[in-house]
């Protein structure tokens, strides 16, 4: 087991207690109407988007939707027939210039006895602070070090980068353990027979504002996978621009000088507390 210092440790540990944050005050809460999630807060809506959906929805009306000057409304119907009404919702601030990264993927919002309600476009989901779900892999080697990727610069969010050895949104139809091992392929080159060895390890639950977004509310399921040695992973996807192999140690501080994405930083230090002590 590698050594930290207790300072840096205690750093770690204060930054895991701020994984979720509530919506900020002036945020416009949506809320779901209907069926077994009746009246449950399920997003909430930038300030600066408000308006604009507003004057969208008052002048040209979507069935389902309506919008309040406290809260944006959504009702209970099919969940096709209600995905096809968010996504009108969605293209309209797309056309707006409120949702950028359009990736023509879906993500589904389920709810805590796992039923679907709709499906949206994943950019979407940010915007509108819909739960969503993703998948990061720490990928150690057995001398305990890290591999870790560094992402394009090409990316939408958060490019140039830390981020784990593979990391992604859990499409509409894909389960974690499904997604966890088309990334690793996808992004750092696993095959299945190495990927078929990750271990659930937990999961982090990520809320927080994004400057001109939305609101990233996010739930992680975190895996770890133990490489062999001489295994050096190698991207597919054109998302990663490269790998490094560091020791706990230089994670800890790469992750307090804020060189990761936010949910990788969280994710890694989880991995650097359970596997380090003080030293």
């Amino acid at each position: 087991m590698q050594k930290l210092t207790t300072s840096t440790i205690a750093a770690l540990e204060e930054m895991l207690q701020n994984t979720a944050r509530p919506a900020p005050p002036d945020y416009l809460p949506i809320h779901f109407l209907g069926g077994y999630t009746a009246g449950q807060l399920i997003g909430h809506l930038d300030p600066d988007f408000t308006s604009y959906l507003q004057e969208s929805l008052g002048a040209n009306s979507i069935p389902y939707i309506e919008i309040g000057h406290d809260r944006l409304t959504i009702h209970h119907a099919r969940p096709l027939a209600l995905s096809e009404s968010l996504s009108i919702m969605a293209d309209r601030m797309r056309q707006g210039g409120l949702i950028l990264g359009w990736r023509n993927e879906d993500f589904a919002w389920i709810d805590q006895n796992g039923h679907e309600y709709f499906r949206l476009e994943r950019s979407a989901f940010r915007a509108f602070g819909f739960r969503s779900m993703a998948t990061h892999i720490n990928g150690y080697t057995k001398a305990g070090n890290l591999w870790l990727g560094r992402r394009s610069e090409t990316k939408s969010t958060d490019p140039g980068r830390l981020d784990n050895l593979a990391a992604g949104g859990i499409g509409a139809d894909e389960t974690p353990w499904v997604n966890a091992r088309r990334e690793l392929w996808e992004e750092a080159g696993v095959p299945p027979q190495i990927s078929n060895q990750i271990e659930p390890v937990g999961g982090i639950h990520m809320r927080r504002p994004i400057l001109g977004r939305g609101f990233h509310d996010e739930q992680l399921y975190i895996y770890d996978l133990e490489l062999a040695d001489h295994f050096v992973p190698t991207n597919h996807d054109g998302e990663v621009s490269g790998f490094i192999e560091i020791s706990l140690s230089e994670a800890a501080a790469r992750i307090l000088a804020d060189e990761f994405t936010s949910d990788a930083a969280f994710v890694t230090a989880d991995f650097i507390l359970r596997n380090t002590r003080a030293g």
